[in-house]
């Protein structure tokens, strides 16, 4: 699989980190332990079109929002997010 970095171009999938699902939202800190063990283990396994983070972590770094078949593993979007990400990217 290749990701498609907006800055580096397209690169080999084991130049990045999964970094997790782009559409949950960590538990507050002070939450207990089994809301923090139901956010880190339980997790949906979907089919299809899906937004996830990863980083380019041997490369520029850069945090991306990957939307990605999870079925036939087809990247069709790529975006530099956090304080690095442009207006239009964000």
């Amino acid at each position: 699989m290749r990701i498609p970095c907006p800055t580096c171009g397209p690169r080999d999938l084991r130049e990045f980190t999964y970094i997790g699902d782009a559409l949950r939202s960590a538990p507050a800190l002070e939450a207990d332990a089994d809301t923090w063990a139901a956010y880190v283990y339980t997790r949906r396994n979907p089919r299809g079109e899906h937004l996830e983070y990863w980083q380019h972590s041997h490369g520029c770094r850069q945090f991306l929002r990957v939307r990605r078949d999870t079925a036939t593993h087809v990247i069709h979007a790529a975006a530099c997010v956090g304080p690095h990400a442009t207006e239009d990217e964000a």
